[in-house]
């Protein structure tokens, strides 16, 4: 700031910017003792990026935002300093009863984000917050906490979603999920893509199709790389209102960092000390974009992404990572090839941590369901009708050592009551999990349910006649779909229900959802499961 440290600059409020879009942030403000800017004035509105709330607990909740006047220049207009930023829970939608007020700092280190672990609410119920830096003020979210541990619930709705390239269509089906006020939203991961931007994609049996519209930049390497690409795609108004309409829980795929990748291997052969690097700052970035508590911000290129949450006596949710402690696919991860590698008794999916505290919390378990919510197909599905017999490798297909184990501990309990909730696909899938898809046993030991993307893969097809073909070789595949969309899984203590909501375009806006599904499964009875 030069001389002019020290001193208020008064702007006229009517030559401020009051809506998204414009020109970079200017802030001043008198000095404090913290050295963070109390009193910023900003030549364009601060939170284009939204807000949003996650990872609820029966006490509280954490809400989120950015402050990014400029959200795609490489300082998002803002400066080299930590800026105050007020926020507010209330327990109306006015905002005329404020429980909760607070100042929190948004500091640089951590692009501008605030992230705050809110307690001392009541369990069970909806409230609403916003946040203030200067004279703005951001647009209000929702969330809600969860019911106290063993509470008895009658029911449970929420949405999952993922999978969403920003080039490949509109995030339509998340302003219709916004409707929904789900109780939460999982997100099983995609949340961008790390590729360039291209004006073309291959569209397969479409051929080219050209983008409804385009990433900015190259491949992503850097941490202002990644922070770009999130800002672009908090942009979208559509998914902010999701953000907005309830609490998500987060979770990670591989294009949050780079295509298919494990542990410390990429796809490119890239050195794994210089791959760290690159997974350190997407890291970062995939931290300071999402409403997750302190407990997972990244050490280095690593971060703390499984966890539980338990809502009443209902539902035990264990949100799991398969990327991160994951061994290399087999056979080069290629698509299509029979591969006996698949039998290794060295591979891990979840890492032997990861593992022992699913197997732990599986156990201890006394809810009406456990939910494996997660990235990658369970079903281990023939991908090839015919003699040959291939699987999807970068699936617990190509993992059958840990797979297994997984699927005996959920047959041990005998209890009948596990759902597996995937994504990755890019299709709705509905099926029954056994040991063996090959062997069938008498009856399933779990049921999975596969949620197609928000946009990835275009507009789509009701049903592709290749996964007809694999349905037919595969009986434990109940049913598929092949449009864009996401899921609303709707769950008492007897039944749960599966809503597979679809659109019939993504290249267009404003498209209308209908669900083009329902599946139930009864509780204790995995073979039950057929359409509702």
């Amino acid at each position: 700031m030069g001389d002019r440290q020290g001193r208020l600059i008064e702007i006229n409020r009517r030559n401020l910017l009051r809506t998204f879009g414009g020109a970079a942030v200017t802030a001043f403000a008198l000095p404090m003792s913290t050295g963070a800017l109390a009193s910023p004035v900003f030549r364009a509105y601060p939170f284009q990026l939204g807000v949003a709330s996650g990872d609820p607990a029966p006490n509280g909740f954490v809400i989120w935002t950015r402050l990014a006047p400029d959200p795609t220049e490489i300082d998002y207009g803002m400066p080299a300093a930590a800026v105050e930023v007020n926020w507010e829970v209330a327990a109306d939608d006015r905002f005329r009863d404020v429980v909760q007020t607070g100042t929190a700092l948004a500091r640089p280190e951590l692009g501008h984000s605030v992230h705050v672990e809110v307690a001392g609410l009541q369990p069970n119920r909806p409230y609403w917050y916003r946040f203030s830096a200067g004279r703005e003020r951001s647009l209000w979210g929702r969330a809600k906490t969860l019911p106290a541990f063993g509470q008895p619930l009658d029911r449970v709705r929420f949405g999952v979603a993922g999978c969403q390239n920003l080039e490949q269509g509109y995030y339509t089906a998340h302003r219709h999920l916004s409707a929904e006020e789900p109780d939460f939203v999982f997100c099983y991961g995609d949340y961008f893509y790390e590729s360039r931007g291209a004006r073309v994609w291959n569209g397969g049996s479409y051929g080219p199709v050209e983008n409804v519209r385009q990433y900015l930049g190259d491949e992503l390497y850097t941490l202002g790389d990644y922070r770009r690409r999130y800002a672009q795609t908090k942009m979208d108004t559509d998914l902010q209102a999701a953000h907005a309409a309830a609490p998500w829980f987060m979770t990670w795929d591989d294009h949050e960092i780079d295509n298919n990748w494990v542990s410390d291997i990429d796809q490119d052969g890239t050195p794994p000390a210089i791959f760290a690097l690159r997974k350190q700052a997407a890291m970062q970035a995939f931290y300071e974009n999402m409403p997750l508590r302190a407990s997972s911000m990244p050490t280095g290129p690593s971060m703390q992404l499984y966890r539980q949450a338990r809502y009443g006596d209902l539902l035990d949710v264990n949100l799991l990572d398969t990327r991160q402690y994951r061994s290399d696919q087999p056979c080069n991860d290629r698509w299509g090839v029979p591969c006996d590698t698949i039998d290794r008794r060295d591979a891990a999916v979840l890492g032997g941590a990861q593992e022992e505290w699913l197997m732990g919390r599986m156990q201890a378990s006394q809810a009406h369901w456990q939910v494996l919510a997660q990235q990658i197909m369970v079903m281990d599905l023939d991908r090839t009708p015919g003699e040959v017999r291939t699987e999807n490798l970068d699936s617990w297909a190509g993992y059958r050592e840990p797979r297994r184990r997984v699927l005996e501990a959920v047959r041990d309990q005998g209890r009948g009551n596990v759902v597996v909730l995937t994504g990755d696909e890019h299709q709705n899938f509905a099926g029954e999990l056994h040991i063996d898809g090959k062997r069938p046993g008498p009856r399933p030991l779990a049921t999975e349910f596969v949620s197609t993307s928000i946009t990835s893969g275009g507009d789509g097809v009701d049903q592709r006649s290749d996964t007809t073909a694999i349905q037919q070789e595969n009986p434990q595949l109940k049913w598929h779909n092949a449009q864009r969309g996401y899921v609303i899984c709707d769950v008492t203590p007897e039944l749960w229900t599966t809503e597979f909501k679809t659109l019939d375009k993504v290249s267009e806006r404003g498209a209308e959802i209908r669900t083009r599904m329902r599946m139930a499964v009864e509780n204790g009875h995995p073979e039950s499961l057929a359409e509702a």
